[in-house]
């Protein structure tokens, strides 16, 4: 009976790259799709973009917004995908005309985690020794614990899930720790590794924009595509995360700048949102910090929302400091 039905249309054709992470955020979407259209089948095509091609060079270094979706992007754009399943935090803030940012689900924990090296005893950030070695790619990451932590060293650590995780746990690797986002851990069975959630509340730091959701991409005007995904929006995560895209957009950062940010909803039934975000100096020992509140119900007060915390930091001098960084990024080989 599935058979003869799916006859009818062509697979719905999902992109995603080709770690474990992504093809196990891309096969719930799949799951969901097929409980609100179980009349349609489903295709899962990986890819590995540039940024999974090159895993020794620093994020920062890179110097590009695109590093995991351009290629899937034209995939799409050519009508070889349907919809493209990304960790929103990856997307750019602004994507080619051709594509649209078609659904946000359910955001699951947007706060980054502590992975303490197997066998050792520390528990939190608080307790790592002087010169402990924090394993990370962020320098959203590195320059905002620098600033609270100025005795931990930090080096670059590129990989999948997997491949960092047993970088960080051989005996004879520098690393005493490793970051990376609690939600990322979490879908793929790996929650028993975290030893401290890091959020502002947890004397520890503001997560990446769209942190922790997944973001749904199509080609702009394929109403079809953008109907089926409309079931699996979750208004409320996308509200957040289109307020900290439009913050990121307007400061005209992208992954590799350290701009951090905080959204919650203070009160739910009043749709009142606070946004709290942070932009540091490399080394730590610049940055400017602010937070609002506002009542936000709609996409376009949403990206209002975003607007104006981000002039509110530029007010304050963050302009200045992600001019110097960029000025400074140095080549890559």
């Amino acid at each position: 009976m599935a058979e003869s039905s799916s006859v009818a249309q062509p697979p719905l054709r999902i992109g995603t790259r080709r770690s474990k992470l992504a093809i196990v955020q891309a096969e719930g979407i799949r799951d969901s799709l097929q409980k609100t259209a179980p009349n349609r089948s489903y295709e899962i095509e990986t890819l590995h973009t540039l940024g999974d091609k090159d895993k020794s060079t620093a994020l920062y270094n890179f110097g590009a917004k695109s590093l995991w979706t351009s290629e899937l992007e034209e995939k799409l754009t050519s009508g070889q995908l349907d919809v493209i399943v990304h960790c929103l935090k990856d997307m750019p803030t602004t994507l080619p005309e051709s594509c649209d940012l078609a659904a946000i689900t359910l955001r699951d924990d947007p706060r980054d985690a502590l992975v303490i090296k197997a066998g050792l005893p520390y528990t939190s950030l608080q307790t790592l020794p002087e010169g402990a070695v924090v394993g990370t790619s962020s320098v959203r990451r590195s320059a905002q614990l620098l600033r609270l932590y100025p005795h931990l060293r930090f080096a670059n650590l590129r990989g999948n899930v997997e491949t960092r995780l047993a970088k960080v746990d051989n005996p004879e690797s520098e690393y005493t720790c490793m970051i990376m986002s609690a939600a990322g851990l979490e879908r793929i069975g790996l929650k028993h590794r975290i030893n401290q959630y890091i959020g502002s509340k947890d004397g520890g730091i503001l997560h990446a924009v769209g942190q922790g959701a997944l973001g749904l991409e199509t080609r702009k005007g394929d109403s079809s595509t953008q109907e089926l995904l409309n079931k699996l929006v979750d208004e409320k995560s996308t509200l957040a995360c289109l307020a900290e895209r439009a913050l990121l957009r307007t400061l005209e950062g992208g992954c590799s700048v350290p701009i951090g940010v905080e959204t919650e909803w203070v009160d739910q039934s009043e749709y009142f949102l606070r946004m709290r975000a942070i932009v540091v100096s490399l080394d730590g020992t610049q940055s400017v910090q602010d937070t609002i509140d506002a009542t936000v119900r709609t996409k376009d007060e949403a990206t209002v929302f975003g607007k104006e915390l981000a002039t509110r930091l530029v007010t304050a001098g963050a302009d200045a400091i992600l001019k110097d960084i960029n000025t400074n990024r140095p080549l890559k080989d």
